[in-house]
């Protein structure tokens, strides 16, 4: 396994449905950063109150006050004993950059993953994000299939309206 963290100086918890509107606002902010559209933190913070109260979304928050959050989904699949996990958001706070919370996060979230029997993590980034592109591909995570060089795609259509 990778070192990823030297010295931790900011706690780690598992957000609860009381912590729903700190999530939805990192999850706004994490979009809006990005230029990327958001419902915003009201409608995030409601719908993330029934996703955590149901356990197949699991949220982790770095720091108090928080200024990090990673968004864990886990589904069942065909192609594995357990079920799949998928890392549907890291996001830390620019002001906290470059400390080694990503890291934490990450490796937190892979144990979480783990712990409830996936034998696979899931990790969907723009093509044109080359931080969190070198940021995955430093911790071990691959877009290509094992002897392959053509990079894995996710292809992706709204259903709403269609």
């Amino acid at each position: 396994m990778i070192e990823r963290v030297k010295q931790q100086s900011w706690p780690l918890r598992a957000a609860g449905v009381a912590d729903a509107g700190i999530v939805a606002a990192l999850l706004d902010a994490f979009n809006r950063e990005f230029d990327t559209p958001t419902p915003g933190p009201a409608v995030l913070a409601t719908r993330l109150e029934g996703l955590l109260a149901g356990g197949d979304v699991v949220a982790l928050l770095a720091g108090e006050p928080a200024m990090a959050v990673a968004l864990l989904t886990m589904r069942p699949n065909v192609w594995y004993d357990g079920p799949v996990a998928l890392l549907d958001e890291l996001y830390v706070a620019p002001r906290s950059r470059g400390q080694g919370v990503g890291s934490a996060l990450l490796a937190r979230i892979e144990a979480i993953a783990q712990h409830r029997g996936a034998e696979l993590l899931e990790i969907n980034v723009d093509g044109d994000d080359t931080d969190a592109r070198r940021f995955y591909e430093r911790h071990g995570y691959a877009n290509c299939e094992p002897g392959e060089e053509q990079p894995l795609l996710y292809y992706y259509r709204e259903l709403k309206g269609v």
